[in-house]
């Protein structure tokens, strides 16, 4: 099979309740072997401190995959006031964002704002000072982590771990056709598009992007192993069941994920395109519904 692998260079710089669905995957692309495929519901999260050391004067956070405060990765929403703007820090272990309300700045203390609208995509290093901000009647972002606990610790313990932070505004976001990339020409004209932003696609490693699907776009996302951790960062979309009646509803900060290369079936709500942050080690296919 043939593989695409790109290089973007950018020009700067608790549990959850879930409400699972046994699903046979269509056609013949992934294994017959059983696996789930769970939907979670922004509303059905467990809300709780970020960094309990501040209580309530902090943002709120809720696990959506993994135990942020267990090792291992997880990914996690986090929720700021209006007006937000923490202490100068730093963290223990790098994380990724993604914004999904409001507008959300991150850098170093003495730096000017630069706000971050829904969509944008920043990287905090581990052992950088920074300060984090947030400005909106809703501000709402998703952070993902390798390897937790994820733990907040005073400037004065800074340490360079070789890394550089990133700012990325959605208009840098470069997006591919989906049916373009050498093992997704089955996505056809559907308007599905990606776009990469972390790791390496087709090296059996964990890689991040996000996937764009079209207004009323039915289909499937099908990896052909490993498990697919889905977040809708924009717009509202339907998992769908076996029948009418099982789909869940999913707005922007709901989860989906997959095991054992099980395939998503959904459907985008009439009214918006949606938006998904998509991380796999596997490879996805975007596949829409024959007519």
């Amino acid at each position: 099979m043939k593989r695409l692998s790109i290089a973007l260079c950018l020009p700067f710089g608790l549990l959850p309740a879930c409400i699972t669905l046994e699903l046979e995957a269509p056609g013949d692309r992934l294994p017959s072997s059983a696996g789930v495929l769970e939907a979670v519901p922004k509303a059905q999260v467990e809300w709780g401190p970020l960094n309990p050391a501040r209580g309530e004067a902090g943002p709120r956070a809720a696990n959506l995959w993994g135990d942020r405060t267990q090792p291992g990765p997880s990914g996690f929403l986090v929720a700021f006031r209006d007006g937000f703007s923490s202490p100068p820090h730093i963290h223990n272990v790098t994380y990724r964002g993604i914004v999904i309300e409001g507008q959300v700045h991150n850098d170093d203390p003495d730096a000017e704002h630069q706000w971050l609208p829904p969509g944008s995509y920043w990287t905090q290093p581990k052992g950088g000072v920074h300060i984090t901000a947030a400005q909106g009647s809703s501000n709402l972002a998703y952070i993902e982590i390798e390897d937790g606990p994820y733990l907040v610790h005073p400037p004065e313990d800074a340490f360079h771990a070789g890394e550089v932070p990133i700012n990325v505004d959605p208009s840098h976001h470069v997006w591919l056709d989906a049916a373009d990339l050498a093992w997704n020409e089955d996505a056809g004209d559907s308007g599905a598009q990606r776009a990469f932003l972390w790791g390496q696609p087709g090296s059996g490693e964990s890689h991040g992007g996000l996937v764009r699907l079209p207004q009323e776009f039915i289909g499937t996302l099908q990896v052909d192993e490993g498990t697919l951790q889905g977040v809708v960062i924009a717009g509202r979309i339907e998992s769908r069941g076996e029948s009418p009646g099982q789909g869940v509803l999913l707005d922007a900060g709901s989860a989906l994920r997959t095991t054992q290369g099980r395939s998503m079936p959904l459907r985008v709500v009439p009214g918006a395109q949606a938006v998904l942050y998509v991380r796999t080690a596997g490879t996805l296919r975007i596949l829409p519904e024959q007519p």
